[in-house]
């Protein structure tokens, strides 16, 4: 419907559409495009590892006593830093009525400012192109990957540690800079982080953009093709890749938006929840050394501390606390196309630190190593189905460091896996649903429905060409 306008008392008012369908088409033609304007994808690994080799990075494990600014609070035992910003570590106690683990204690971060997540766009040669950056993170494999154009804290870009500025941060701050086409709030890992979220945001540039060393003008085509390589593609680019307005080809679905809607209404209500903060001291089933804090049974992940040198970063060195996992992660959605149209089986998950007791997650989310001392019905739904699934059935795989700011060597196996009827029936059990792909990119225009794994898969599969 074309715009129109109308005359009120203070003058005259114009209405726009309140979609732009053309966006999601530009975003399209960059998904179709491998050709870049600005870098070519053939030339992209000796361009990381140039940028590698032009700053020094290095972590080192380091016990508690010897971290720099932080600190066990006392009567408390959360671990804290004296600015009182950045993060705290502290105890949590979950209780889930009707779960398979009806309560568990756990420490968790707990990072109440909103940081900024942001890609920058622009058009070359008619194709809009992605301002990405090789970025350092301490806990990433590999150490550099590529990050948003900016992935900033609120105390980095405010500049509570008295470093340098952020590159590019004017243009998601600024009114004027640019044209949003993405914005929205994002939760990040339920089971790590209490209630945190960043907002997410792809913005398109007005004028001249000026290029930074350590970064690279991508189309999402290439970026696409990256994604397919292990721990190349951040995680926060992966949240953000998943916020864009792709367009959805699917004509219909196996369940309507509004039922779709509602069965996400009943899982948030069906579920009793509670979470209270409690004292990282004496938190049962936890134990603390002088360089360690882990369960006593050795499963999940620990606390730890590092030391890290980074030569292009606002601040060169620092120490912090991580939380390293134990094993290898696995993320799947079980695929099905039903009556033409692709679906996912996504999974209501309950994670102690959401906001709003689910979001929807992958199919199968889960380190096996945690639960090999389980058989038969003990053992995670759908788990051992993605496990046992032969190359033939496997659509996309690859390996993905999680959050390499905060947590250590945190990786995962991303897979997209065919099922059939007698391994993922079209009426699922419980707690899952089948929905297209179309319906989540739908979804993530909104926080706190589409769990970070399951943003990861989204972008995955669109850069298998499956998911428009």
């Amino acid at each position: 419907m074309s715009a129109t306008f109308v005359t009120t008392a203070v003058g005259q008012t114009a209405l726009q559409a309140r979609e732009d369908a053309a966006i999601a088409d530009r975003i399209a033609r960059s998904a179709a495009s491998t050709a870049g304007a600005q870098l070519s994808t053939e030339a992209f690994p000796d361009w990381l590892e140039e940028r590698r080799r032009a700053h020094r990075f290095r972590v080192d494990r380091i016990p508690f006593d010897a971290l720099e600014g932080w600190s066990f609070e006392e009567g408390t035992g959360n671990l804290v830093h004296r600015s009182g910003r950045f993060f705290s570590v502290e105890g949590l106690h979950v209780t889930h009525e009707g779960g398979a683990f009806p309560q568990w204690h756990q420490p968790i971060i707990k990072q109440p400012e909103i940081g900024i997540l942001g890609i920058l766009v622009k058009e070359f040669d008619g194709v809009l192109h992605f301002l990405m950056q090789a970025k350092m993170e301490p806990g990433n494999r590999n150490l550099l990957q590529l990050s948003p154009t900016v992935q900033a804290t609120r105390s980095n870009y405010t500049k509570v540690h008295e470093g340098a500025d952020v590159k590019y941060i004017e243009y998601f701050v600024r009114p004027g800079k640019g044209r949003v086409l993405a914005d929205v709030l994002q939760s990040e890992h339920g089971s790590w982080f209490l209630h945190k979220s960043n907002r997410n945001m792809i913005v398109e540039a007005v004028g001249d953009v000026p290029l930074h060393d350590d970064f690279c003008w991508l189309t999402l085509g290439q970026i696409g093709e990256l994604l397919h390589r292990d721990n190349v593609v951040n995680m926060d680019s992966r949240t953000v890749l998943a916020c864009a307005p792709f367009p959805d080809a699917a004509t219909g679905a196996l369940h309507s938006d509004t039922e779709l809607l509602s069965w996400i209404t009943a899982e948030r209500s069906r579920h009793d929840v509670s979470t209270r903060r409690v004292p990282l001291d004496g938190l049962p089933g936890w134990q603390r050394s002088e360089d360690a804090i882990d369960r006593e049974d050795g499963r999940y992940f620990r606390v730890v501390a590092v030391s890290v040198q980074a030569g292009s970063r606002e601040v060169s060195g620092w120490t912090q606390p991580l939380f390293e996992p134990y094993g290898l992660g696995v993320a799947a959605f079980l695929t099905r196309w039903i009556d033409g149209a692709l679906h996912v089986l996504v999974h209501a998950r309950v994670e102690g630190g959401f906001l709003d007791t689910i979001e929807l997650g992958p199919t199968v989310q889960y380190t096996p190593d945690n639960y090999s001392h389980l058989d038969g019905d003990g053992r995670p739904r759908y788990l051992d189905e993605v496990l046992a699934a032969g190359p033939d059935r496997i659509r996309y795989e690859a390996l993905h460091s999680e959050e390499g700011g905060r947590f250590l060597n945190a990786e995962s196996r991303y897979l997209l896996v065919e099922a059939d009827e007698e391994t993922a029936p079209i009426d699922p059990p419980a707690g899952y649903r089948w929905v297209t792909p179309g319906q989540l990119t739908s979804l993530v225009r909104h926080g706190h429905y589409v769990n970070v794994q399951a943003r990861t898969l989204l972008a995955c599969l669109h850069a298998t060409g499956a998911g428009a």
